[in-house]
């Protein structure tokens, strides 16, 4: 049974502290990808915290028309929408297809707990990651992406392995790593091919 949670009441901040007490769901929305080296699944809230670090480490990494400031923010708030949809796997196409309008409700929903002018930012900060269209959503989605490879191959490759994960589904969905980031992805994709020999990947 879902919790109700009591809306009290903190002035002019209500609404703020409001959105601040839903999003703390995003704690409970477990991921396939699990903590290094431990037997529980990280939850989206973990993975965005991740994200946010991983953005502000790799800074001096990243191309030089990337506002990291704005990368983090897209990383805080990408997956908020989970909440309502849960995750999803990257390699199910189909799933993710699926979810994209219930994503985008969600999306409305949850941001719109805000007040303006914040509700209407963080709407247009998760559609401009969302869309992938910009050098910092770029930037953003190929972080994203990488992150669950990274911890796979530090990880005897245990959700690629849990859900039958070939090396030519990561190669082929994760290729935008490639045209974004193609330094690091250089580096990735020999050690991906290291993964498939070991029996991380079919």
């Amino acid at each position: 049974m879902e919790h109700r949670m009591t809306q009290l009441s903190f002035g002019a901040m209500s609404e703020v502290i409001n959105f601040l007490m839903e999003i703390d769901k995003l704690k409970l929305v477990e991921r396939r990808t699990k903590i290094i080296g431990h037997g529980r699944p990280e939850n989206s809230a973990e993975h965005s915290w991740h994200f946010a670090v991983a953005a502000m480490s790799l800074a001096p990494f990243a191309p030089e028309n990337v506002d990291i400031s704005r990368v983090v923010q897209m990383a805080l708030l990408h997956d908020i929408v989970e909440i309502d949809v849960g995750d999803v796997l990257v390699y199910d196409l189909a799933a993710r297809t699926a979810i994209a309008e219930k994503e985008a409700v969600a999306a409305e929903r949850l941001f719109g707990l805000l007040p303006k002018p914040q509700s209407t930012l963080f709407l247009q900060l998760w559609q401009e990651y969302e869309a992938g269209a910009t050098a910092d959503s770029r930037f953003a989605g190929a972080l994203d992406r990488i992150l669950p490879i990274l911890q796979n191959l530090h990880n005897e490759g245990q959700s690629w392995r849990e859900n039958g994960i070939s090396l030519e589904q990561v190669l082929k969905r994760n290729a935008l790593v490639g045209e974004s980031w193609p330094e690091l992805w250089q580096h990735v994709v020999g050690h991906l091919y290291s993964a498939q020999e070991k029996g991380w990947l079919i």
